[in-house]
Parts: C-alpha cells; structure tokens; sequence
C-alpha cells in the first residue's frame, strides 16, 4: 500500500518562500503523475499543481504560475512544491496526491487515489 507523507509547511510572513516535500513509500511513485492541492476553511480543495511520472511534464493553476515550482526525484520517491512570493491567500494544508493510472485529468481531485495527511501553510500579512 503506497503512503504518502508531506513535510514542510510552517508560518510565513508574505513574499516569503517554502518548500513542501512528499515522500511516497512503495515502488509505483516513478511511474505515476503526482499533484499538489490545497484547501482553505470553508473552501473546496483546489488544485496547484502537478508534474508527469518523468518530470518533463508539470501543469499549474492559474494563481500560482510565475510563483510555485513542482519538481520530483524518482531515485528519492520524492516531490517537491518551491513556493516563492508567498501571499496571504495561499494560507491552506496543502496535500500531495498520486494520481490513478485510470483517470484523465490533473486538476481534479477526482483523478487522484492516494493522498497525503496535509501539511499547514499560513502566510501572514
């Protein structure tokens, strides 16, 4: 059974950067696109971004362009989200997933069947 785990999260003042990470255990990481959401209170969980199985691939959401880098290292069943400018609307727990070998799509979180317990981001103003 793969597990996922995030690290990284933390308090942060805006214009800030962070790093999350999320280490997968099992041997279909190398194999599988990996994406990145988050949720706000009150909100949906909404994606941020996502990077292919050989990491030649990466999509973004709209708010994050310009800002957040999604990277993997498949010899380390590692991914990464660099968040640089960090603003107080990108206050959320921020949670990788694993998308299924069956679904289309990276942006929904339909897409994905495994997923990690969150990591806290708060960007203050």
């Amino acid at each position: 059974q793969v597990q996922l785990v995030e690290s990284g999260g933390g308090l942060v003042q805006a214009g800030d950067s962070l790093r999350l990470s999320c280490a997968a255990s099992g041997r279909t990481f190398s194999s599988r696109t990996m994406g990145w959401f988050r949720q706000a209170p009150g909100k949906e969980r909404e994606f941020v971004a996502a990077i292919g199985w050989s990491g030649g691939t990466t999509y973004y959401a709209d708010s994050v362009k310009g800002r957040f880098t999604i990277s993997r290292d498949n010899a380390k069943n590692t991914v990464y989200l660099q968040m640089n400018n960090l603003k107080p609307e990108d206050t959320a727990v921020y949670y990788c997933a694993m998308r299924s070998p069956v679904t289309r799509g990276v942006d929904t979180p339909r897409a994905y069947d495994v997923w990690g317990q969150g990591t806290q981001v708060t960007v203050s103003a």
